[in-house]
């Protein structure tokens, strides 16, 4: 029996609760997640350093799963080009079933291992990109044959589980077990099976983000602002990040489409939005690194 499909919880008697008691228990059970995750931190480091110089050479992240483990990836990935800037085409969530299952379960797809594989292999993986493969069970043989075409192709394979021992993790290049313990509604999941995994893949990507000079100090420096709520979003961030009023941090932005690092070196430097885009370029887009560079 696998420990999320375990009925032995404090729950047994889960639909007598009045509702006070029912929102709590459900409530409180997520509390899980987060210990599960802080024990899996070990792991999670050395994820991020395996994954960084991949990231920095070109490769991408390509997220695998069924049912809400590959939900939980597709939003990971979608998430990463309006927050950090990244390239959508390194960002790839697949999920059992293809886009469809996004919205309608594809119970079935899960147990075809071999469309697992082509799936990946569709990608044309290599050496540089980071397969990310979850599943709270670490048995679905879709995922496990997306893992195996990946190590076959020399990418790196991190596999997420929510059982100890699990294929997914065991198999993998590194292993990252989220043991979260007996579901409150017995074998369901999409609760803190999938708190612990958002929090993990969340975790990992916005740590990979920063180390990549994604943020400056804890500012989303390279937020891409295509629409108005985000655009007013970029001139907060000038504004803190450069230490300037909003007319002269949305003058700035206008003069560079928006680039919210390029507008902020530009400020602090007192140079053209040319040369500090100029001066990041040179950097790998580093905020602080452009910002030491000597005058020309």
């Amino acid at each position: 029996m696998l420990n999320t499909e375990s009925t032995q919880t404090p729950h047994a008697e889960l639909d007598l609760y009045p509702p006070a008691a029912l929102m709590s228990a459900l409530v409180s059970d997520h509390l899980q997640a987060v210990a599960a995750v802080q024990q899996a931190l070990p792991a999670l480091l050395r994820a991020l350093a395996a994954a960084l110089p991949r990231l920095q050479r070109g490769g991408r992240l390509i997220y695998v799963g069924a049912g809400t483990s590959g939900r939980m990836g597709v939003l990971d990935s979608v998430e990463l080009p309006p927050t950090f800037g990244w390239p959508r085409e390194r960002a790839i969530g697949l999920i059992a079933g293809g886009a469809t299952a996004m919205f309608t379960a594809v119970e079935n797809a899960e147990d075809d291992r071999e469309a697992g594989a082509r799936d990946l292999l569709g990608l044309s993986p290599g050496p540089d990109d980071v397969v990310i493969l979850i599943a709270a069970s670490g048995h679905t043989p879709y995922v496990l044959g997306a893992l195996q075409a990946a190590r076959a192709a020399g990418a790196l394979t991190l596999g997420l589980a929510n059982n100890p021992a699990a294929p997914v993790a065991q198999d993998a290049e590194i292993g990252i077990t989220l043991d979260t313990g007996p579901e409150a509604i017995s074998g369901s999941t999409r609760l803190k099976a999938g708190t612990a995994q958002k929090i993990a893949l969340n975790s990992l990507s916005s740590a990979l983000m920063v180390q990549l000079h994604k943020v400056y100090g804890n500012l989303m420096v390279d937020v891409q602002p295509g629409n108005h709520k985000l655009r007013l979003r970029a001139v907060r961030l000038v504004m803190l990040a450069a230490g300037v009023a909003e007319a002269e941090a949305a003058a700035t932005l206008a003069l560079c489409d928006y680039r919210v690092k390029v507008a902020v070196v530009a400020l602090k430097t007192a140079v053209s939005v040319d040369v500090a885009a100029q001066r990041l370029a040179e950097v790998q887009g580093s905020v602080r690194a452009a910002l030491q560079r000597p005058p020309v």
